[in-house]
């Protein structure tokens, strides 16, 4: 079976899915594949060479096997790093990577106060500090490193449970007060962390605007197949439907479940 090229879209676990959703509504004709390579998961944990040489191998061989349009690397840590690589090694593909949103957060903020809530390694990244550099000099940007949230989030999607004490703690250090002024917008600079928005703003000591990016990505993807790129005709897997790949080639009935809600097959 052959048809249009698919979209793929890469995360280490089911924060991707964010992304995969706002997709869905601005290209409701195109086929998706969701790579998560929950095999690695947490991304954090890892030396930046040794991912770096990891996610390139796997690149390697997700696009000889699926043939994509485009690949979007929902995932801020492994965009922070491997962007860059994943284009020079594959330069006849589309990439679209996930950086935080600092420049519509610095254009949004009234009080000047900022903070960019991201895993450790998308923090680190000096990416991060030359976003902040170029679009926020005026501004107080505080990054906040959490070890617990994704894991959090990938327990609440497949669960539907959450320890709100626990998203209290981790979102505690985003919030802070300087001259009477208050931090009032918070950066979901991971695409787990939407999913728990919710509790966010239930454990908030106050108000704020959380800037979710997954719109932002979606759009820059239709963007790029605006453009003009053509669509070879390639061999369909799946039979035509939209489906996960999980690399540790491992879910269970929790995981099968979330990714049917979300209109996928597990392979």
């Amino acid at each position: 079976m052959t048809g249009q090229q698919p979209i793929l879209i890469f995360d280490s676990g089911v924060g991707g899915l964010t992304v995969l959703r706002e997709a869905r509504v601005l290209m409701p004709d195109r086929r998706f594949i969701y790579i998560a390579d929950d095999a690695a998961f947490p991304y954090g944990n890892w030396e930046e060479p040794a991912l770096n040489a990891h996610i390139l191998a796997l690149f390697g061989q997700l696009l000889d096997r699926y043939q994509p349009a485009v690949s979007v690397i929902a995932c801020n840590t492994a965009s922070t790093l491997v962007i860059d690589a994943l284009r020079e090694a594959f330069p006849a593909h589309l990439f679209v990577g996930t950086v935080p949103a600092i420049k519509p957060a610095a254009e949004r903020t009234r009080s000047g106060l900022v903070s960019v809530l991201a895993t450790p390694g998308t923090v680190k990244r000096q990416y991060t500090r030359d976003l902040i550099g170029k679009w926020a000099q005026k501004c107080h940007v505080r990054l906040v490193g959490s070890t617990a949230l994704a894991g959090l989030a990938e327990i609440y999607m497949r669960d539907g449970f959450v320890d709100e004490e626990a998203v209290r703690a981790e979102i505690a250090p985003c919030f802070i007060e300087q001259d009477g002024r208050f931090t009032d917008i918070v950066v979901l600079a991971c695409t787990h962390y939407p999913f728990l928005v919710n509790r966010m703003r239930k454990t908030a000591p106050w108000p704020v605007d959380w800037i979710d990016p997954a719109e932002a990505i979606a759009r820059r993807a239709l963007s790029l197949l605006e453009d003009g790129q053509p669509n070879e005709a390639v061999e369909l897997h799946g039979n035509g439907i939209d489906f996960a790949v999980f690399t540790s080639g491992k879910t269970n009935f929790a995981t099968r479940r979330l990714m049917q809600g979300f209109g996928l097959t597990t392979s």
